[in-house]
């Protein structure tokens, strides 16, 4: 049987979009699954097998995943799997499903330009997390943002705003590859390697190469980031560099949470941090009882 694409995925996602927002708000009362299936207005049946089918485990099991004690037990092992990232390297084992990325920053006058001389094509796409819009120059990607039914316009003024000087062209033939590689990167064989072209200061640029080294299934705070770059009294510094992000899910600052913690917000939706974190860590829990 072939596998969704991902304008299935995406459709998918928004009901379950919906069913992470409805189990945060009720997962006290511990809803039955006929009652959530009910709220997505769906058989118990479909409900049960497209939620399985999108995450890997049952509605009931994800719902601890998005407890506040499951981000506490992933804070409390944080620090060391930073290390063992950061000595492992960026092709280390559960990265981005195994993906190779490279980074390229823009040299200071480029920075300064905003994109002048620039060629920048894009394109909005289904993912397994809703659609998004995907921009990319000859020297890689330089732009992934998630949107919402009828924000199109203003994700391409942003893009527009964070390369105001560049010519912008919408060309998805140039960008649907991309996409596919991005969120289903062992559909033919050996994952190929992502080349991301990034605006940002020297600071964000040192946040965005940490956060690509916390593993898939892991989490960090704004702490354990600083400390890592050096800058232990810098959290605050942090939290705003990684709300600058410009490739959303690429650079993984989803799996950047409070100390305390909690999830905390996200640029893209606190229901998508939490299916991305859930969908993460149940991955990770099914492939290690498979080992098991």
């Amino acid at each position: 049987m072939s596998s969704p694409n991902n304008t299935q995925l995406s459709a998918d996602y928004q009901r379950i979009e919906q069913a992470i927002i409805a189990l945060e708000k009720n997962f006290r009362r511990q809803p039955s699954l006929d009652q959530i299936a009910k709220s997505m207005a769906l058989s118990e049946y479909h409900f049960q097998r497209l939620f399985s089918r999108w995450v890997g485990i049952s509605p009931k099991r994800f719902i601890q995943f998005l407890t506040k004690e499951y981000a506490k037990e992933l804070i409390e092992s944080s620090p060391n799997l930073l290390d063992v990232a950061y000595e492992s390297g960026l092709s280390g084992t559960g990265r981005l499903h195994e993906l190779f990325v490279t980074c390229e920053a823009v040299t200071p006058g480029e920075f300064k330009n905003k994109g002048e001389g620039l060629q920048i094509f894009y394109g909005f796409h289904p993912t397994p997390f809703g659609h998004c819009l995907l921009a990319v120059t000859d020297r890689g990607i330089c732009h992934l943002s998630f949107v919402q039914e009828g924000e199109r316009t203003q994700a391409i003024k942003s893009l527009q705003k964070r390369w105001e000087n560049a010519r912008i062209t919408v060309a998805p033939n140039k960008t649907r590859a991309l996409v596919e590689q991005i969120f289903n990167p062992i559909k033919n064989g050996k994952p190929r390697p992502l080349h991301l072209f990034l605006a940002g200061t020297n600071f964000q640029i040192k946040v965005w190469e940490a956060l690509l080294k916390i593993p898939a299934g892991a989490v960090a705070s704004y702490e354990d980031i600083a400390a890592r770059i050096g800058m232990p009294n810098a959290s605050r510094a942090v939290g705003n560099a990684v709300a600058q992000n410009p490739v959303a899910y690429i650079i993984p600052c989803h799996r950047v949470v409070r100390k305390l913690g909690e999830f905390g917000n996200y640029r893209w939706g606190a229901a998508r941090k939490k299916a991305m974190l859930g969908w993460e860590a149940a991955k990770k829990n099914h492939a290690g009882e498979v080992l098991g």
